[in-house]
């Protein structure tokens, strides 16, 4: 990590932000999780099954 001087500290300026209230007067997040497994051993002797679960997310915001 690079080290910085006091006189890159000084130079440095900052500006606040609005509040959130004002950025935005509707915020909505819809999240919706999936997840699907499946495995199937019928009609089999010393057989092995696998199974692999995949997740889906989807997240939408307005």
């Amino acid at each position: 990590m690079d080290t910085i001087s006091v006189a890159e500290l000084e130079a440095t300026t900052v500006e606040l932000l609005p509040s959130r209230e004002t950025l935005a007067w509707i915020n909505i997040a819809n999240i919706t999780a999936v997840n699907l497994a499946l495995a199937v051993n019928a009609g089999t002797f010393g057989s092995v099954a696998y199974a692999s679960a995949n997740q889906l997310i989807g997240v939408s915001q307005s």
